[in-house]
């Protein structure tokens, strides 16, 4: 009976071991999760909420050290009026031009879900098909001063650094923005070598979006976690897959297994449909 125990015990721990093991390629995708590379896009994700801009400006905030020290900000993007707030710079230890996208306020965030609940897909995507996207979504990054400036400080970066990868991240509403930066990027912009990460990001597209952008910008990663309601919304309808909002590949599911003292955290890589029942849906 003890030897059984033991036994359990032994394969428990080795569970455990193997869940260690973060760095995984996808089959069939340019997309690669790196938990290391994770966790400093985060920290950018992170320090964009910052609300003293000469702090965030010159780099020396409480948020800006540690896996992000040495960042140099080229180009700090702010909205007063919509309360958006973006950065471009470039990431020595990435060898990397990284553009971050701050997310929803907290004080509009409990209206800005709900209003989520309704959203209707409401504008086609130009030179694609069928496409449609979030208007809002879509305005926030096209039809304000983000794109010029995030367009003239990549720019800037690649006169200073040559052409470097770029980076694009956020989180909430601001991984919306930088799915539809990296986009940007690579369709009317021409860059080469464009990732994604972001992390809690909704849905912006339809079936017919979500294809062409992972042909497009196949080196992408939305990160969830646990059971956050913002990567649900705008609602998907698995019986009108079409005519409703659907993510693109590809969906990393941090979710904690076991209990109490031996709780852990799981990295789980979903599946290409970018609607993968088994993770966080």
């Amino acid at each position: 009976m003890e030897g059984r125990i033991l036994l359990k015990g032994v394969i428990f721990m080795c569970l455990i071991a193997c869940s260690t093991a973060r760095e995984i390629k996808v089959k069939d995708q340019g997309a690669i999760y790196n938990h290391t590379l994770a966790t400093i896009l985060v920290e950018y994700a992170a320090s964009v909420y910052v609300s003293d801009l000469t702090e965030l400006f010159t780099w020396t905030c409480p948020k800006c050290n540690d896996l992000t020290k040495g960042f140099q900000i080229l180009e700090l993007i702010v909205d007063v009026r919509r309360c958006l707030q973006a950065f471009v710079g470039v990431a020595p230890n990435l060898n990397a031009i990284v553009i971050a996208f701050r997310g929803t306020q907290g004080t509009s965030i409990q209206n800005w879900i709900a209003d989520l609940y309704w959203k209707q897909l409401d504008i086609e995507y130009p030179g694609m098909e069928d496409a449609m996207v979030h208007h809002g979504f879509y305005s926030a990054y096209h039809n304000t001063t983000f794109r010029p400036g995030v367009l003239s400080a990549v720019e800037s970066a690649k006169e200073q650094y040559g052409d470097i990868p770029i980076m694009v991240t956020g989180h909430s509403m601001g991984g919306a923005m930088a799915a539809f930066c990296g986009l940007d990027l690579t369709v009317n912009y021409g860059s080469r070598n464009v990732s994604v990460m972001t992390f809690g990001q909704p849905r912006i597209g339809n079936a017919a979006f979500a294809s062409y952008y992972s042909k497009w910008v196949p080196n992408t990663i939305w990160v969830t976690h646990e059971h956050d309601i913002v990567p649900h919304l705008p609602p998907y309808y698995y019986y009108f897959p079409q005519k409703t909002y659907h993510h693109f590949p590809r969906e990393v599911w941090l979710h904690n297994l076991g209990f109490g003292l031996l709780s852990y955290t799981v990295e789980k890589v979903c599946d290409d449909s970018g609607e993968d029942p088994s993770c966080s849906r």
